[in-house]
């Protein structure tokens, strides 16, 4: 049986009543109203679905993490990251950041980042409860005039200690690797010690994901969700990578 969710009804059904077929599938219906959103990701639910599906929330079982001390650093990458080729932001475009996690030049079965979906995680991050990495490329043209282009990112929604991301994008060698690897920096200095992934893919796994029972990640997500935050820990500034 799957759950309508009533517009004037911000609860959801108890997760454990999500789908096995398709795997997490928990209710659809309802908006994307920052209130629903908070409200789903406290939870571990999530939206996803594409622009021809209704609105779909999701709890799949197992469940995607990071474990951020078993995060995979290859030699390669780590003999790049030295390099530092690139400049990290954290939170200095969002906006930017989404639309090009939507518009990716990776994605080829389309994307699930709808116009809506953009709209609504916008309106999180103006109220705190979203969140964007960026990785730049510095360059200078033939008259010494500096330039900064966007190469790589991504965005995810964090409420006090609990990280969901939600998609990444690069354009460049490692781009999206190096957002990763400070977002779990980041997130290590306030002992947090996980990045939910939602559902697991190779790049994922490459960078050290695994899966987890609902069960298991319900209990860390909760732990997650009881730390609290410094006041000034998600504003603008520049990260680093070591």
């Amino acid at each position: 049986m799957l759950y309508q969710l009533d517009d004037n009804d911000l609860s959801f059904p108890p997760i454990k009543l999500a789908l096995t077929e398709p795997n997490g599938l928990l209710a659809f219906g309802g908006d994307l109203s920052i209130e629903r959103l908070k409200n789903a990701y406290q939870q571990g639910i999530f939206p996803w679905y594409s622009s021809q599906d209704p609105l779909m929330w999701w709890s799949p079982n197992p469940r995607a993490i990071i474990p951020i001390d078993t995060l995979k650093i290859n030699r390669t990458l780590r003999k790049f990251i030295k390099k530092s080729p690139y400049r990290i932001t954290l939170n200095q475009q969002f906006a930017e950041v989404i639309d090009l996690c939507a518009d990716a030049p990776f994605r080829k079965d389309g994307t699930w980042i709808v116009d809506e979906m953009q709209t609504a995680y916008i309106a999180l991050h103006q109220r705190g409860l979203a969140h964007s990495i960026e990785v730049w490329q510095d360059h200078q043209d033939e008259n010494n005039n500096h330039h900064s282009k966007l190469v790589g990112g991504l965005y995810g929604v964090a409420i006090n200690g609990f990280f969901s991301g939600e998609s990444m994008f690069y354009t460049q060698p490692n781009a999206s690797k190096c957002a990763l690897v400070a977002l779990a920096k980041l997130l290590s200095e306030i002992n947090i010690d996980f990045i939910d992934c939602q559902l697991l893919n190779p790049f994922l796994a490459d960078m050290g994901a695994i899966e987890v029972s609902r069960d298991e990640f319900t209990l860390m997500k909760d732990t997650a969700l009881s730390v609290i935050v410094p006041n000034n820990f998600w504003d603008p500034k520049t990260l680093s990578l070591c």
